[in-house]
């Protein structure tokens, strides 16, 4: 008893009475960001522990209320880490700590660039207040990344449709359409906007800097997909 041979359409490489044609579709589009980061690190340093605590927690408490000051704009603010470490000393013996230096590290996002430059720079004017950044980037939910995988997804229906033109064929159906790596147990990697980083701080008697002029970088989003159609047979 013979069976019935399966359905072209669902065999992997086609065949000559459905061939298949298999496509990369890729877009780059070039955005501005949509979010800034800072990162913020205050520091105390004191010959007792609770000299060193009682001013880092000023410090802190100062960098917190300037923050929220700014209101909506700065939409996020978060607290990484926090740390009181002794440093020995030098001579002598036993545990001896000449000084305790204290951290506390803070990341602000912003959603206003207007504000970004006048808060950093009040920022780096605190005592013994260090600040990072600016990191430039795009929310997850941005609709710059469902634009760049319409335009693949348009761009390998293009490329498939000028393949089949070239074999005097036209496309007849979809059979797939997926991620480049979807079947793998690793991600694909999806390159993104390169992040422009830069470390400022002032002395305390600094006072009255003028703000920062800060350029938002552009961010690159970048999508890929693979496709694959039947189309019908060619005339070669």
């Amino acid at each position: 008893m013979t069976q019935d041979a399966p359905n072209a359409a669902h065999q992997p490489y086609g065949t000559p009475e459905v061939p298949r044609v298999a496509v990369r579709g890729e877009a780059r589009l070039e955005v501005d960001p949509e979010i800034a980061r800072i990162g913020i690190t205050v520091s105390a340093r004191g010959t007792d522990r609770r000299t060193a605590l009682d001013d880092l927690t000023r410090r802190n408490t100062t960098v917190l209320e300037l923050l929220k000051s700014y209101g909506e704009p700065v939409e996020k603010i978060e607290t990484g880490s926090f740390s009181i470490t002794p440093e020995p000393s030098r001579h002598g013996r036993g545990e001896r700590v000449r000084a305790y230096h204290g951290r506390v590290h803070i990341t602000a996002e912003l959603n206003d660039f207007t504000a970004l430059g006048e808060l950093a720079t009040r920022l780096a004017d605190l005592e013994l207040t260090q600040v990072d950044g600016p990191w430039w980037a795009l929310r997850p939910t941005s609709p710059a990344h469902g634009e760049a995988r319409r335009q693949a997804v348009l761009e390998a229906v293009q490329r498939a449709r000028e393949y089949a033109h070239a074999l005097g064929a036209e496309l007849a159906a979809l059979v797939e359409l997926a991620d480049p790596g979807a079947d793998d147990a690793t991600p694909y990697p999806q390159p993104g906007g390169a992040l422009r980083s830069m470390a400022f701080s002032a002395p305390a008697d600094d006072a009255g800097a003028p703000p920062l002029d800060l350029e938002p970088q552009r961010q690159t989003v970048f999508a890929q997909v693979n496709a694959r159609f039947t189309m019908t047979p060619p005339r070669l």
